[in-house]
């Protein structure tokens, strides 16, 4: 009976030794965190993540900076830092960190200074396409293939870029000497190596524009067309661009396409209301070339409603008026309503502009007096002397 009883101790001392030493194998990890300023980073968010199989834990800073976690079970960690909670991306992390068994945990710290520092040299190198001595010691054969591939692509996107902008820079040069060839050329060799950049497609246009103007029949349609294609391949890569849209209305109207024109500067009017005036005070312009006097008309009032100080807008709305004036038998003008007041609202706007003395030869046909003198509703009032 004794012997049995010393063997069920015995047997039960073993379990109580086992089930000791498995709960002993667990480790731990703990460390600092430096801020980018050098400082303690209170509040760091420390994630530990398993590499074997799944497991996660977190802890955070205290005020010194330090953190710990124990009871980690023993295997390799990647151990990541956020400097704050809401941060989507780690300021650092490392990885293949091992959790030992025993009461000493893994130190692991970050020195997000060093880090930053370290980050500026790298840029810095990145650049300059050269490493110090220390980084290309530290680098892995991988991380170094990965540096020399991201400066061979560096090299090769700034010669594209010098070449692009070299290329942009002559077009734009050679439109403002009206060297038309010289433009399309340059500019045509600038959407060969970028098709990309709204802008080339738009100079281009203007080139393409110019060139049409020096020439007749099949040549000067060949030219517009391709001027509507380049504006089209613009609007298509920037289609919000309200003067992208006027600037094709414009080039639709030397192609005599009136209904496209129309859209166009609709469009471009519903882009922009900051500058919608002047395309409605456009459109008429165009529709008055287009013997379209109605629709002109209607334009030009729009243009007003929509600025009512556009100077010019009130006078051609003045012509569009008078237009529709009656020869009594008498001999007097029987003008519609407003005629009188549009030429005289563009002499309070621009009293010395070209059409100042039309207007004027309006209003004395119309058998009115000439008021020049021009009042800004925005003037401060003037003081009376007692």
């Amino acid at each position: 009976m004794l012997t049995r009883m010393l063997r069920l101790a015995c047997v039960g001392g073993a379990l109580l030794f086992l089930a000791g030493a498995a709960f002993a194998q667990t480790g731990g990890l703990e460390g600092d965190v430096r801020g980018p300023d050098g400082s303690p980073a209170k509040d760091a968010v420390i994630t530990i993540d398993r590499m074997d199989i799944r497991g996660h834990y977190e802890t955070k800073t205290d005020k010194k900076g330090h953190w710990v976690h124990m009871g980690l079970p023993l295997g390799m960690f990647t151990v990541s830092c956020y400097l704050h909670a809401e941060d989507k991306e780690p300021a650092d992390l490392k990885t293949g960190v091992r959790a030992m068994m025993g009461d000493r945990p893994t130190i692991v710290n970050f020195d997000l200074e060093a880090k930053k520092a370290e980050r500026e040299r790298l840029n810095e190198a990145n650049q300059s396409g050269k490493l110090t001595k220390e980084q290309d010691r530290a680098m892995t054969p991988q991380q170094k293939a990965e540096f020399e591939k991201k400066v061979a692509e560096r090299d090769s996107t700034l010669k594209k870029n010098k070449a692009l902008n070299d290329a942009y820079t002559q077009g734009v040069q050679a439109i403002e000497a009206k060297q038309w060839d010289t433009a399309v050329q340059a500019l045509e060799k600038g959407t060969q190596m970028d098709d990309k950049q709204p802008a080339i497609w738009a100079h281009l246009a203007d080139a393409y524009l110019g060139s049409a103007e020096s020439k007749a029949g099949p040549d000067r349609e060949a030219s517009l067309n391709k001027a509507l294609e380049a504006y089209q391949k613009a609007i298509a890569l920037k289609p919000e661009d309200g003067s992208m849209h006027n600037n094709y209305a414009l080039a639709l109207a030397r192609a005599k396409k009136i209904p496209e024109m129309q859209v166009e500067l609709t469009k471009a009017a519903e882009l922009d209301p900051p500058n919608a005036g002047k395309y409605y005070y456009n459109l008429g312009a165009v529709l008055v070339n287009s013997g379209q006097n109605e629709a002109a008309g209607e334009a030009f009032k729009k243009a007003i409603d929509l600025d009512p100080n556009y100077a010019d807008a009130h006078y051609q709305y003045g012509i569009y008026l008078i237009s529709k004036a009656k020869v009594l038998p008498d001999g007097k003008i029987d003008s519609l309503p407003g005629t009188r007041e549009a030429f005289q609202k563009y002499l309070e706007l621009k009293p010395n502009g070209p059409y100042a003395e039309p207007s004027k030869q309006m209003i004395a046909s119309l058998g009115g007096a000439v008021q020049t003198e021009y009042k800004d509703p925005n003037a401060p009032a003037k003081s009376k002397k007692k």
